[in-house]
């Protein structure tokens, strides 16, 4: 067997970026297909798991969604019409409206996490050990990837 056989191959970061690029896409249409089967857009489910473990104001959701404020107050309208979300003031400024989920908006984001089909069967694939390793370099890129946002 040939060194340049036995080694592996060293993926440059244009790779690496495509490779993280097509999984994140993969797992975007996963749950967005979920959301659906419970009658959301993906982005409405977007907006609830975000919502899962603290209140935002309206303004830090448009952040995290990467959009304009406005497109923000039509997905909380309809989120709010279904009782998934509710709007209160904050309670350090009376002038922002904070956004937070409902228990019924908790329920719906669990039962549209839990139904990722592809994303889990794909997971699935990994032993404990991978799965472990896996999840400490993703770890380990998350801080500087959402500061460098």
């Amino acid at each position: 067997m040939s060194a340049s056989a036995s080694t592996p191959h060293a993926p440059s970061k244009i790779e690496l970026l495509e490779l993280l690029a097509a999984i994140g896409t993969a797992q975007w249409r996963d749950f967005a297909a979920a959301a659906a089967r419970h009658g959301l857009t993906g982005n409405q489910a977007k907006v609830l798991d975000h919502l899962r473990s603290d209140p935002l104001p309206m303004r830090g959701l448009a952040e995290r969604l990467i959009c304009d404020a406005s497109n923000i107050t039509g997905i909380v309208d309809r989120l709010e019409d279904h009782g998934l979300v509710r709007r209160e003031p904050s309670p350090t400024d009376r002038r922002v409206k904070n956004v937070t989920i409902t228990d019924e908006g908790l329920e719906t984001i669990r039962r549209v996490r839990a139904e990722m089909q592809a994303t889990h069967s794909a997971l699935d694939t990994l032993d404990t050990e991978e799965s472990a390793t896996l999840y400490a370099l993703l770890d380990r890129l998350r801080p500087s990837m959402e500061r460098s946002v």
